[in-house]
């Protein structure tokens, strides 16, 4: 029988820890995260900052607000809840729209939504939360 030394037998537990796959060191299912451009994201718009916004047209026509902003649990879009058609928040009706057909308005304040009239709006389907 041959006699190991303590430094050869360090050195062949480093090497079979090193040749272990890493799915035996997993203790449940991996995460798996996208790299971002983390640059490109911090030149968005903020939640904070989106809510509440005046909705616009391409003729500055104010269309009503930005009520909410909801992330769909099926697919992961997120789409806008507008109030539209009141005044000074008597008769709003919401409508929700998808967050990408939004815009940065002319005047960096609010957005815009190409397209869009009040009537068209209001001929939306009403939005209800269901919670």
């Amino acid at each position: 029988m041959y006699k190991l030394s303590a430094s050869t037998k360090r050195a062949l537990m480093v090497a079979a820890v090193l040749f272990v796959t890493p799915s035996a060191w997993a203790q449940g299912p991996q995460q798996v995260v996208s790299v971002i451009d983390v640059r490109a994201v911090s030149s968005g718009y903020r939640a904070s900052k989106v809510l509440g916004a005046n909705v616009t047209n391409e003729a500055n026509e104010v269309l009503g607000k930005v009520d909410d902003l909801i992330v769909s649990k099926y697919e992961g879009s997120i789409y806008a809840v507008l109030s539209v058609g009141g005044y000074l928040g008597i008769g709003d009706k919401l409508i929700a729209v998808r967050y990408e057909d939004l815009r940065p308005s002319s005047d960096g304040r609010g957005v815009m939504l190409k397209g869009a009239t009040k009537e068209g709006l209001k001929a939306l389907p009403e939005f209800v939360y269901t919670h």
